[in-house]
């Protein structure tokens, strides 16, 4: 069984792979069904999902009925509004045929003009905070993509006191020092103050070569991921060697056993060299770099 330890300050013990089912709104229910022998097999307890990922919410419904106790629900919505936000929680409860999700998130949180808008009166944030004082939610937090995301997390965070960050993570991104030295500072804000901090794209090895090409367009991610199942566990033991740091797993649900052998694996962090050799033989690279490939 993989490890657990604590979500932050919310008091849920969390699996340290958190299921991210980006990748199963696009795929029928038999499909989506056949992943969750495998959750259960891994002793994964915490679902990530969005109101963007097409039908993925109504893949896990079916999950939740008769065992809704056994799950940290956690989904997002990407609405900057108050009148929007609260439309959309209300709808991915009904789509998870759920009365309350443990964890609400504003999705993607990068640009400015979005970030004033849903942190001004009236705005999104203030929406969900209405959303968590009638209990549809428990918790509040943000999200996001590219390499601007942890100063404006941090930016979040001062803002309001969010219990929960999601943004991207892995030795390519890392090797990056301004954004090495961004996530340090973000990891010490969440570590003084119990933010539980998700980390994304551990396994990711760049962005497909052709975005339009019948691969790409076959796939369940919009990168292209890691497939070699030793570079896969390094990826991720390489995240889960700072305690306080949990994967989400990728949309490309076909390598979710890797992932989670990894996750269970008392094997130690993978030295740098090692990542180093990954590195080169793979060819892997950025999935962002600040200008031109910062938006997905």
């Amino acid at each position: 069984m993989i490890e657990r330890r604590p979500f932050g300050r919310t008091g849920h013990q969390s699996a340290r792979v958190i299921f991210g089912s980006a990748g199963v709104g696009a795929v029928d229910q038999d499909t989506a069904d056949r992943l969750l022998p495998l959750l259960d097999e891994f002793g994964v307890n915490h679902l990530d999902t969005a109101a963007d990922y097409g039908d993925a919410e109504l893949r896990l419904a079916p999950w939740l009925r008769g065992r809704r106790a056994d799950f940290f629900i956690a989904t997002k919505t990407s609405e900057r509004s108050g009148e929007g936000a609260r439309r959309s929680l209300e709808r991915s409860l009904e789509r998870l045929g759920v009365d309350h999700v443990e964890l609400i998130q504003l999705h993607n949180l990068v640009e400015e003009d979005e970030w004033q808008t849903a942190h001004r009166p009236g705005g999104a944030l203030d929406a969900l905070v209405q959303a968590r004082e009638e209990g549809l939610v428990r918790f509040i937090g943000v999200t996001g993509h590219g390499l601007r995301i942890p100063t404006m997390h941090l930016r979040s965070l001062e803002r309001f006191p969010y219990d929960s960050v999601l943004f991207p993570y892995n030795f390519v991104l890392l090797r990056d020092r301004a954004y090495r030295a961004d996530v340090e500072a973000l990891l010490a804000v969440c570590d003084e103050r119990g933010v539980a901090v998700q980390t994304i794209k551990s396994t990711a090895r760049r962005r497909w070569p052709d975005q339009d090409s019948a691969e790409a367009r076959a796939g369940h991610s919009w990168y292209e991921p890691l497939r070699d199942a030793s570079a896969i566990s390094r990826a991720v033991r390489f995240v889960l060697d700072r305690p306080s740091l949990f994967v989400d797993s990728s949309s490309e649900f076909e390598t979710l056993r890797s992932v989670l052998m990894a996750a269970d694996s008392p094997s130690p962090a993978p030295r740098a060299d090692e990542l180093e050799a990954d590195l080169a033989s793979l060819e892997m690279a950025p999935l962002f770099d600040g200008a031109a490939l910062e938006r997905i």
